[in-house]
């Protein structure tokens, strides 16, 4: 791993995801704007030099936090469908991993819903975005390929999907910290059986 340019040994890379936990933490607990590099690096129990050995600035450390949200997200869905031949199957196992990673990241809600209220950390979020509507749209693609679903245009079906989960695991999870099975099991429904139960 490579930091600034610089190669991480793994003690390196250790302190830097020290770094990244504490200010995850606090961006989440205190918000972004009233927390500091000097707070960030105090609970780390380091001085403001580390901080800059690894990142440019405050605004890069956030970037790279939303961006390491989003890869993870993706890994755990990519891990949990890894056996699945069948792409509906895979886009209902993706669903549920989701809703289970995000029952378990608290935090990071918080900082997304921060990050679309701010101009310059947007195209991140929008990337991120890109990158699940892609998935679901290959999944989409051979599901309607073999008949298994009426033909559409999968982007469009992809962004109904996103809406869907997005708006749930916001709204029943994250804010009423519902379970997050049973939010699957909701959404899985209206996505697979429709509204009409058909």
């Amino acid at each position: 791993m490579t930091t600034n340019g610089r190669k991480l040994t793994p003690r390196g890379k250790e302190r830097r995801q020290q770094l990244l936990d504490h200010a995850t933490q606090r961006f989440a607990e205190t918000g972004y704007h009233p927390t500091s590099v000097a707070d960030i690096v105090g609970g780390v129990g380091v001085g403001k030099g580390v901080f800059y050995w690894y990142f440019d600035s405050k605004e890069q450390l956030f970037l790279e936090l939303l961006a390491e949200a989003q890869r993870d997200l993706r890994r755990t869905q990519r891990d949990a469908i890894a056996s699945e031949d069948d792409p509906l199957r895979r886009l209902e196992i993706g669903i549920r991993a989701a809703f289970r990673w995000w029952a378990g990241h608290p935090e990071i809600m918080n900082l997304l819903q921060f990050a679309a209220t701010e101009k310059q950390f947007r195209p991140a979020l929008r990337q991120g975005q890109s990158v699940a509507l892609g998935d679901a749209v290959t999944h989409l693609k051979e599901a309607i390929a073999e008949g298994r679903i009426t033909d559409g245009d999968p982007e469009e079906l992809a962004h109904a999907i996103i809406g869907l989960t997005g708006h749930l695991s916001r709204e029943l999870v994250h804010r009423r910290g519902d379970d997050p099975e049973r939010v699957a099991d909701l959404a899985v429904t209206l996505l697979f059986d429709g509204l009409r139960g058909r």
